[in-house]
């Protein structure tokens, strides 16, 4: 009897120890090196379809073909990275990223080469679809990675707010690299040689993406392969309520293509086009700022209210854009602008962490992820040659088009969503876990 009660003793002892030992706190239970390896990992994804549109233009002299180009690694990316998604889901993330590390640096080497070599158009499209198809989209596999640590890591109490401030981090990120991305691009083909932008992104892609993949926090993510409980049918994926998200997502892929090429067309007519990049970077750094103090917002400013109230900016700053002839309402319409972007990326990528059905939430972000890259590829090309074409002041008009789009996808989904289940559900990651449950979301988020 005084056996079992020692024993009763260093059991109820140990549970103390390890409640004591819990993280209470992402940047803890993911370890403090994984974000600066997951930031540096997402920046070749964002070098690709201007790198690959730079270096066609320079080796082959068409825009035309360059355009193409891009929209071929677009078509990669929105064909295969669902696919890769599905991978992930099924085997987890370390083996699946390190294959398409390793098979992405090496496709974009091989375009590096085919641009300057003496082979058909058509071979070179053909690799340019490799690199969107083995394009290992860290981006969305981080958001996955984290909201899946959220889950099964971090006390029951914190993690909503957690969820919440870690969508805003993951988003401020994204907007830093989708806006210095084609600023390194233009550095190194100016300053080095038109290949350098691609040969850097395998570069990148070879060291930071195979970290990424090592990382111990592949580990402490959930695994579907151990998991009890089977994932849900991918049918789930295609219900309304997350078709709306991704079409939201979609058309701010479009609007950062469009806004992109329509402002170096802007500029070049005003004979200042290298300046185009350091304007882009206005849009993207108070989108940055904003994107992070989402997690500050009321819990009574619903998910569905804040799409609509920042995509209604987006669309206002775009107005103001296709209307610009100078560079200091250029200026104003981009800043306006840029109050939409990031916390509508980041209402966006909340509700599909929200409405991502069990164990398929590596699906469902690189679906996201694709849908971004596949509006920007599709926006680059069209709105070039529409500027090449028309002029810059039709290709104005592109990046309203996709404001436009993302405001519908935001009132198709306030019609979809009651206010009920908005806050039932937002900032609930709902993925990690066989049995979601539904904390109350917090004013403050908290990424550590």
């Amino acid at each position: 009897m005084a056996e079992q009660s020692a024993e009763l003793e260093s059991t109820e002892l140990e549970s103390t120890e390890q409640a004591d030992t819990e993280p209470t706190r992402l940047i803890h239970a993911a370890g403090i090196s994984y974000f600066p390896i997951a930031f540096v990992a997402r920046l070749p994804f964002a070098m690709m379809v201007v790198g690959v549109l730079t270096l066609v233009v320079a080796a082959r002299g068409s825009i035309s073909l360059g355009g193409i180009t891009s929209a071929a690694v677009g078509l990669g990316t929105a064909l295969v990275g669902p696919l890769l998604g599905l991978a992930v889901d099924r085997f987890g993330q370390r083996s699946v990223v390190l294959v398409a590390a390793i098979g992405n640096s090496l496709a974009l080497l091989a375009f590096a080469w085919a641009a300057f070599a003496p082979v058909p158009d058509l071979v070179l499209l053909g690799v340019a679809f490799l690199v969107g198809a083995t394009a290992p989209q860290v981006s969305p596999l981080s958001r996955s990675r984290l909201v899946g640590i959220i889950a099964t890591r971090l006390p029951r109490g914190i993690r909503a707010k957690t969820i919440n401030g870690t969508m805003a981090y993951e988003s401020a990120a994204d907007e830093v690299v989708f806006v210095f991305g084609p600023v390194i691009v233009g550095l190194l083909a100016t300053t080095m040689n038109p290949a350098a932008p691609i040969i850097g992104a395998a570069v990148l892609t070879m060291i930071f993406v195979t970290a990424f993949a090592f990382h111990k926090s592949a580990r402490i993510a959930p695994d579907n392969a151990t998991d009890a409980v089977a994932p849900a049918p991918l049918r789930a994926l295609l219900r309304p309520r997350m078709l709306v998200v991704l079409l939201g997502v979609l058309g701010m892929g479009l609007f950062f293509g469009s806004m992109l090429t329509s402002l170096t067309a802007f500029m070049g007519e005003v004979a200042r086009a290298e300046e185009a990049g350091l304007l882009y970077g206005v849009l993207g750094i108070g989108s940055a700022i904003l994107a992070l103090s989402v997690a500050a917002f009321s819990p009574r400013f619903s998910l569905r209210a804040r799409w609509l109230v920042f995509a209604g900016a987006l669309t206002a700053g775009s107005a103001l854009a296709a209307t610009a002839t100078t560079i200091p309402v250029m200026l104003i319409a981009l800043a306006l602008a840029g109050i939409g972007v990031g916390p509508t990326l980041v209402t966006a990528y909340a509700l599909v962490a929200a409405r991502t059905p069990h164990g398929r939430s590596a699906t469902a972000m690189t679906m996201a992820g694709s849908a971004i890259i596949v509006g920007q590829a599709i926006s680059s090309a069209t709105v070039g040659l529409i500027a090449e074409n028309s002029g810059a002041q039709l290709a104005q008009l592109a990046p309203l088009c996709a404001a436009l789009i993302v405001l519908a996808a935001g009132v198709a989904n306030w019609f979809i969503t009651s206010r009920a289940t908005d806050a039932a559900t937002a900032g609930v990651p709902t993925a990690g876990v066989p049995t979601p449950v539904r904390p109350q979301l917090s004013p403050v988020g908290e990424l550590g």
